[in-house]
């Protein structure tokens, strides 16, 4: 008797089990894709797709909590295979984890990142808080399994017992798509995607610290979007400046920069790449004082309504491994006059994070805000 409840109550939770664990056929019913191309095959005895340039989602698949797994058949390209999830399509934000299966063996081998409105910006999230080192294999299948709760997510490759990653969410918990991307032009393989929302359990949560750059400017006031080409004839900058209008504040977040894209949609069909940034400085007398500042990817400096610098920090702009990661690596001497002074800070983006900081190396006599 004993042996025949045991039994039902296996076959019990094995049941119960597999309905909870929604395991995604591979076909054009269950994917919308917008790839390249792709085809959908058996690859080493495995049904998959194939796929190249673009992303395929998970139809009737929302998400907020559980464990996603998925198996990725590797090539030592350029490119960024991985997963969103809890995608917003109206807003393009999403939490993400993806491989960089070219720098294998690097610190900086993967990314924990979010996409917001579009943009990822590895240029503020970057360190072993959010990226690991891993020895890819190119000669069978990654197995890739996150899992997701409130505001924590991990990541285990290959089995592994112990997460490989450990990191809290960036955006507010809220249910959405989940969807793949693979290779860039070369394509690769993706097979096997499980969804268990019932799989929520986090091991050994411990994400890695990361210690903030000191004495930064906590916010700055950031203007509507106009074009990057406004700011090249310094004759008609005055205009341009007039122009604008404020859309608000936005904080520094990870203790080294503000993420500008919090606030303002790059890509949202309208002309323009720039915002300006800004800061109002109060000086008890006429001084120079040293201002330390970062930005993604260009910035030019405006004291006053007189332009004093342009720079860029763009992905591959100082050597063709500088990753445009933000930090105080630019400085300039500011001529502040007794009273108010106001910095505008123009901004331009291309990718990898819009991004703003700065701050005074001594800043006796002044008040920011």
């Amino acid at each position: 008797m004993k042996t025949r409840l045991l039994l039902l109550t296996l076959l019990f939770w094995m049941s119960y089990n597999a309905l909870s664990q929604q395991v995604i056929p591979l076909d054009t019913n269950n994917l919308a894709i917008n790839a390249k191309a792709y085809v959908i095959e058996n690859y080493r005895g495995v049904d998959a797709i194939y796929m190249q340039g673009g992303a395929f989602g998970l139809k009737d698949v929302e998400f907020l909590n559980g464990t996603i797994e998925f198996d990725v058949f590797l090539k030592e390209d350029w490119a960024f295979p991985g997963v969103y999830f809890r995608y917003d399509l109206a807003s393009n934000n999403a939490e993400q984890f993806f491989m960089r299966p070219h720098l294998s063996g690097k610190p900086d081998a993967n990314q924990a990142a979010p996409s917001i409105q579009g943009i990822t910006p590895f240029q503020l999230y970057f360190g072993p808080r959010y990226s690991f080192e891993y020895d890819y294999n190119f000669d069978d299948w990654t197995h890739v399994k996150v899992v997701v709760n409130g505001s924590k997510a991990q990541v285990f490759l290959d089995g592994a017992e112990k997460p490989n990653l450990s990191w809290n969410l960036f955006l507010p918990e809220k249910a959405g798509s989940v969807a793949f991307r693979s290779g860039r032009f070369n394509g690769m393989h993706i097979a096997n995607i499980t969804v268990d929302p019932d799989a929520t359990e986090l091991v050994d949560f411990n994400p890695i610290e990361r210690e903030a750059i000191p004495n930064l400017i906590e916010e700055w006031e950031i203007s509507d979007m106009f074009e990057e080409k406004l700011l090249a004839d310094p004759n008609s900058l005055e205009q341009a400046l007039e122009d604008r209008k404020w859309q608000g504040k936005i904080k520094v977040e990870e203790g080294t920069a503000a993420n500008i894209a919090r606030i303002q949609r790059l890509r949202d069909g309208t002309p323009g790449n720039t915002v300006l940034a800004k800061i109002t400085i109060t000086s008890d007398k006429d001084q120079y004082k040293l201002f330390e500042f970062g930005y993604s990817d260009r910035v030019v400096a405006i004291l006053n309504g007189e332009p004093i610098y342009w720079g860029t920090n763009k992905w591959k702009s100082r050597d063709y491994r500088y990753l445009g990661t933000v930090g105080l690596f630019d400085g300039v001497y500011l001529n502040l006059k007794k009273g108010k002074n106001e910095l505008l800070m123009a901004v331009s983006e291309d990718f990898g994070g819009w991004l703003i900081t700065g701050r005074f190396k001594d800043d006796t006599g002044l008040k920011v805000k």
